[in-house]
């Protein structure tokens, strides 16, 4: 059995040594419901590091926006996207299904966040390779701390893939 290394008196000691090195992580919201974006900044705004939200409305945008197309050529590579599956225009599925398919983006973890929960929409997701799949709750305080968990998982549980 090894004894344990010795510290140095002037090393100091770190409690989460994954969050002192950590930057702020850029995360997508694609949602076509105000008032759930509005949900989802609040239950945001109390993360311990100061990750920047971006929000999409329809998929057509977020593809847009993932593509640094048109309006959002200087748009930054997410490190983690919020994903309705019911959008206009372009629909969830497709949305997720393009992100997967293309090798700059499958890296980036999709956390499916929708109301469905049908099993048809939870196969398909994972069959797409979706990270997660969270149903929203419809209470406003039950919504905010699935968000917060999510945010907690993915930005400060697990080690996401460098830009």
């Amino acid at each position: 059995m090894k004894s344990p290394k010795k510290r140095n008196k002037e090393t100091p000691v770190i409690d989460d040594p994954l969050a002192e090195d950590a930057a702020p992580v850029e995360i997508l919201l694609v949602e076509d419901d105000p008032g759930d974006v509005l949900m989802t900044k609040e239950a945001l705004a109390d993360a311990k590091m100061a990750n920047e939200l971006h929000v999409v409305s329809n998929g057509e945008e977020a593809l847009a926006f993932l593509f640094q197309e048109g309006e959002y050529a200087d748009a930054p590579r997410p490190g983690l996207i919020l994903l309705d599956l019911n959008l206009p225009r372009v629909d969830g599925r497709e949305v997720l299904a393009r992100i997967k398919a293309d090798e700059l983006l499958r890296r980036i973890p999709v956390v499916v966040l929708t109301t469905s929960e049908a099993e048809e929409d939870i196969l398909r997701s994972y069959d797409l390779h979706a990270n997660a799949y969270v149903t929203k709750p419809v209470d406003f305080d039950a919504f905010v701390k699935v968000v917060r968990q999510v945010d907690d998982f993915y930005i400060n549980v697990v080690r996401l893939p460098p830009k």
